[in-house]
């Protein structure tokens, strides 16, 4: 079986590291698997960019950017099918169709890759089924056409309020294209049941991720590794929700600075991504900062050496980071928003707070770093929960039995 997998990047962003798992997994089995991105970082043989008319699609741009409408100036896109991975493919997997204000793909030309070839899209949130936002948060406007969008801001923003518009594009497309839909989440799933996506099949596969890289390893060499002194609590967590609203900056800062003083005095936060070293003139907690890891070995040996993983999130999908968290058996303090809860669960794997209750996050943290055999106990259930569920093999073998499905059918 030759699959094909589109996506906005080989292995940058979440989405793309989700889709490079599930292609080396897929590899693992034997299934002949290829990439066409966006953007591309691998030298492999198997990704390949996107076919791309520039000039064309700047200048389009410019007219579709003011309406309001992102990414139907992609005219290039319905040259894919002259793409040699496209003609060699059997069946094709879609993933994160959208990228920033510009993007690389025209979901227009789903119809036409579609025609002669079955294609599954994998939901890495919920814009496919929006009149152009990622997530919703409170609104639900999706489930009935979208328009008066109160949150036009929000990633990817738009200039003008089409919205019911762009709503009736993605419906138009879906009901002329053959597409399988796969939600990695159960929130995930039961949204996409309610919007206009629920005419198409709809399946639940979660991510799955390499339990032989991302493994518990020695807390104590870990921290030896990384200049921590092992008497310190170490709170890890990803340094970029500083900066994002969706992330949840501005709700973990408050926590940490809610933390007792005693506490504080004993602990290190432990950041990687852009902008860590900020948060200790903000919180006061001594901070060690990592930086930008694209090394999973590394990226295990410091969750290894962390207490607890902390997640300050707004709206989620099956964040990929908390997927690590439980494989290397360190439990998570998070909000209990999206699929969060998927991987998060009260008393087994972390602690769920109130969404948007900075309080109840603090209060977490506490509880869990002071009960170390509570702890112990939770890190040996995160290690089992993501053996039996979320294994890159379990994902992969779902992936290969639905491929045959929709090219039996």
């Amino acid at each position: 079986m030759n699959v094909l997998h589109i996506n906005q990047s080989d292995i940058i962003g979440g989405a793309a590291i989700a889709g490079y798992r599930l292609h080396q997994g897929l590899l693992d089995l034997g299934i002949d698997s290829r990439l066409l991105v966006g953007r591309v970082k691998n030298s492999s043989k198997r990704v390949a960019a996107f076919p791309r008319e520039r000039s064309l699609d700047r200048q389009l741009y410019r007219f579709t950017r003011r309406l309001g409408l992102n990414y139907i100036n992609i005219v290039s896109s319905f040259a894919i099918v002259q793409h040699p991975f496209y003609k060699d493919a059997e069946v094709l997997n879609l993933h994160n169709l959208h990228t920033g204000h510009f993007g690389y793909f025209n979901y227009l030309a789903i119809p036409s890759l579609t025609e002669s070839k079955p294609a599954i899209l994998t939901l890495h949130d919920m814009w496919s089924f929006t009149g152009h936002c990622a997530y919703s948060y409170d609104c639900d406007r999706w489930k009935i056409g979208c328009g008066k969008c109160p949150y036009l801001d929000t990633y990817p923003s738009v200039d003008r309020d089409n919205t019911r518009l762009e709503w009736k594009l993605k419906n138009w497309v879906y009901s002329r294209s053959n597409l399988t839909i796969v939600t990695p989440s159960i929130w995930l799933t039961e949204q996409a049941k309610q919007s206009i996506l629920n005419c198409l099949p709809i399946h639940h596969i979660p991510y799955g991720i390499d339990t032989k890289i991302y493994e518990p390893l020695d807390p104590e060499q870990c921290r030896s590794l990384l200049d921590i002194p092992t008497a310190k609590n170490v709170l890890m967590f990803g340094a970029e929700s500083l900066k994002d609203s969706r992330k949840g900056g501005d709700l973990l800062l408050k926590a940490l600075s809610s933390l007792p003083a005693s506490l504080k005095a004993e602990t290190v936060l432990l950041t990687f991504g852009d902008g860590g070293e900020s948060i200790f003139e903000a919180v006061g907690i001594a901070t060690l900062n990592l930086g930008y890891i694209s090394n999973d070995r590394l990226k295990a040996i410091a969750y290894s050496a962390a207490d607890l993983f902390i997640f300050p999130t707004r709206a989620d999908n099956l964040p990929l980071v908390l997927q690590e968290s439980i494989a290397c058996g360190t439990p998570i303090v998070s909000f209990k928003v999206g699929g969060v809860p998927d991987l998060v669960r009260p008393g087994v794997t972390g602690y769920l707070a109130l969404p948007e209750d900075a309080q109840d996050f603090c209060n977490g943290i506490v509880q869990l770093l002071e009960d170390e055999t509570l702890r112990e106990r939770m890190g040996q259930q995160c290690r089992a929960i993501a053996l039996e569920e979320y294994s890159l093999e379990l994902q992969a073998k779902a992936y290969v039995e639905l491929y045959h499905q929709v090219l039996q059918n």
